[in-house]
């Protein structure tokens, strides 16, 4: 493998991991925004939502409260299915921030032509199905920029939310 092709998989591999960086940030900064959801939802102060988010260990069991409390009677339909929309956009850009943070990385035995291993056991029928791969190339660099503008689009939509909805911020 020639030094050229050995520096753009570099440069590849280190955009993609700036970018799994920014996506994490990304994520966590608009999961964040679930505080002032339960807030909202509960009538409960800011602090009182902050530690009920904290004590909750996923973001799926985040979502799945906030999700589970805009469903109890007394919500306007309206409110629920906003928010239910909401969180459906807050499930498909998590899917993808997990893919990259529960795998690991695999290369060839030059060290090059990255992939993804998924470290989760799919069951199926009759067996089982484990380490998925993916290679990392430019096609997953662009999955991955994709997925920081939907997650910044949720971000923005939640804080539009909030203040068209009066929600405690």
């Amino acid at each position: 493998m020639g030094s050229t092709k050995a520096s753009e998989f570099n440069a590849d591999f280190q955009t993609f991991l700036t970018l799994v960086g920014h996506l994490n940030y990304t994520w966590t900064n608009t999961e964040s925004l679930l505080i002032h959801m339960i807030a909202g939802l509960t009538d409960v102060r800011k602090d009182i939502a902050t530690v009920i988010f904290l004590t909750l260990n996923t973001s799926r069991a985040r979502i799945d409260l906030v999700e589970r409390l805009a469903k109890m009677d007394g919500q306007k339909a309206e409110t629920r299915d906003e928010i239910l929309e909401l969180t459906k956009s807050m499930h498909k850009v998590l899917k993808l921030k997990n893919k990259y943070n529960h795998c690991i990385y695999s290369f060839d035995n030059e060290g090059q032509n990255a992939s993804t291993v998924l470290m989760r056991i799919s069951d199926r029928k009759n067996s089982i199905e484990f380490g998925k791969t993916s290679p990392i190339n430019k096609r997953e660099i662009s999955l991955v920029k994709e997925t920081i503008l939907k997650t910044e689009a949720v971000n923005k939509a939640l804080w539009e939310f909030f203040r068209r909805r009066k929600f405690p911020v």
